[in-house]
């Protein structure tokens, strides 16, 4: 961004009006308990950090981060689950071939221990999907606090770290309004061309 829009606010004046209109108007759009937590005051505090188009650029940012860190996982997931059925497979593999070769007085007794084991491996399997689930939801937890962060850093109204599940509720409508006026935003300067 040059640096003489930051020196003049005159700039951003006529937008002003805009972003507070459209986010007033957006936010009653929403459920009533989303619009019922937000205040004025923080709609206008949302409507000036606006302005310049910065948290446009971050929240685009912050998607495109968390996008590529769901692949991620996802992908990690599929690899996990793929190594267990090869895992599985090979292990049926090896019991029939331990079948075939058994003498018949012997097969109860080789069913039993090839039960044993099989139940073993379905056990570490299912644990290891467990950890891998895990893994995923911390990780996951970990990027809405860093996204949470970042949006406090920016000046964004109603946004800091917190579990809180109707903190988070309110600050993903907040995401979606700023996603709404980028759109509109996009939308209205392609009318303008």
């Amino acid at each position: 961004m040059p640096l003489g829009l930051i020196l003049r606010p005159e700039c951003y004046l006529g937008r002003l009006p805009f972003y507070e209109s459209a986010v007033y108007l957006t936010s009653h759009v929403g459920s009533l308990s989303f619009q019922q937590r937000l205040s004025y005051t923080t709609l206008s505090d949302l409507a000036l950090v606006l302005l310049d188009g910065t948290v446009f650029e971050i929240v685009q940012g912050l998607l495109e981060i968390q996008h590529l860190t769901e692949k991620s996982l996802y992908n990690q997931r599929l690899r996990l689950q793929n190594q267990h059925r090869v895992l599985k497979q090979a292990l049926r593999q090896k019991h029939q071939e331990a079948q075939q070769a058994c003498r018949p007085h012997n097969l109860p007794v080789l069913q039993a221990a090839q039960q044993r084991e099989l139940e073993a491996v379905e056990h570490r399997i299912r644990e290891e999907q467990r950890a891998m689930d895990r893994k995923i939801v911390l990780e996951l937890d970990r990027k809405v606090a860093d996204q949470q962060s970042t949006l406090e850093k920016a000046g964004v109204a109603g946004f800091y770290v917190t579990t809180n599940p109707q903190e988070l509720t309110l600050q993903m409508n907040l995401l979606e309004l700023i996603r709404k006026l980028q759109q509109r935003g996009c939308q209205a300067g392609k009318a303008a061309l």
